[in-house]
């Protein structure tokens, strides 16, 4: 089994109609577990779902794509909320108000564990905190003492911590533990920078020090073996120790927006990864050239679908591979 651990919540989007919103569910870890389910992974989510309304709202895409609670009782805090906003070219940002996704103890979380388990995801909130830290931290140990690869999708976010450079003290921590892990250029250019940055004010040089930096550094530690780095339009890298390769976006016609193409391209990749008996340290680490670039075409197939939805919709495995065998 697949699981993901860490924050689920809802999405309050604007409608275009005054100051109205629309509650979506959603939350990276959550995106990403449905993806893997539609995707035909069997998959397990870790995360506490609220008892009011936005759980009930939670709980229908969960049950949908066929994913696995685990963690059964349910929790008598409000959900997690994010409120969206886009800019210009229909890129998303967030304020969030915690609640739910943070009502559990070490214990509970490591009990829920299934015995036996293939990858354990970590979610990008899990590090803000200091106690939700330790605590996932642990479960994190837990799962790869259970022999489960550790991956994780940091979706670094500077407005949710109070001092940034113990958030990335922690931060380190998971990083030194995982053996992949997938960032955007906005979360290298903060981590290098200590703030929230608009990738489009770096020149191109200092874009790509910034990514050389962070692949050396991440490369350079004991367990992490495949660094994926996205660069919205312009696409994706990724690098091993044995190779590098790039992809383009597979464009999304009619174009929704891009909620949840992060976590669809991570779900692609790590589906892709199993499929190819690649997930594993020693598979991930043997990467070359061709096969990364087979794995982030796969992973830019699934992110480009999920786009032509307004709000996070990954495909299921069947429309993706419709979309492969015509290419």
């Amino acid at each position: 089994m697949f699981v993901v651990g860490g924050e689920s919540l809802v999405d309050l989007v604007p409608t275009g109609d005054g100051d109205t919103r629309a509650a979506h569910a959603g939350g990276s870890p959550f995106n990403c577990a449905i993806a893997l389910a539609k995707l035909s992974n069997p998959t397990g989510f870790l995360c506490p779902i609220s008892t009011d309304d936005y759980g009930d709202q939670l709980l229908g895409p969960l049950q949908a794509a066929g994913v696995e609670l685990l963690l059964k009782e349910r929790v008598e805090v409000p959900t997690t909320k994010a409120i969206v906003t886009y800019n210009a070219r229909r890129e998303a940002s967030y304020e969030f108000q915690r609640g739910a996704d943070r009502a559990f103890s070490t214990e509970g979380l490591i009990d829920a564990l299934p015995e036996q388990l293939e990858l354990f995801q970590i979610g990008g909130f899990c590090p803000i905190l200091p106690e939700d830290a330790e605590a996932w931290l642990s479960v994190a140990k837990d799962a790869a003492a259970r022999g489960a690869v550790l991956t994780m999708d940091p979706n670094v976010r500077p407005s949710l911590v109070d001092d940034f450079a113990a958030y990335t003290a922690r931060l380190n921590l998971f990083l030194d533990q995982v053996n992949l892990v997938k960032l955007s250029i906005e979360d290298l250019a903060a981590l290098a920078l200590g703030r929230a940055v608009k990738v489009e004010e770096l020149a191109p040089a200092q874009i790509e020090r910034i990514f050389n930096d962070a692949t050396r550094d991440l490369l350079g530690r004991p367990q992490c073996k495949l660094v994926i780095v996205t660069f919205g339009e312009a696409g994706s890298r990724a690098v091993t120790r044995s190779g590098a390769a790039t992809a383009d976006v597979f464009e999304a016609v009619p174009f929704g927006d891009t909620v949840g193409a992060g976590d669809s391209l991570m779900a692609g990749v790590l589906t892709w990864l199993s499929d190819n008996g690649a997930l594993s340290a020693e598979g991930l680490g043997a990467l070359g050239d061709e096969a990364l670039a087979k794995m982030l075409r796969f992973g830019a197939v699934v992110a480009g679908l999920n786009c032509r939805h307004v709000g996070c919709v990954p495909p299921t495995r069947a429309e993706v591979d419709a979309v492969l065998s015509a290419s």
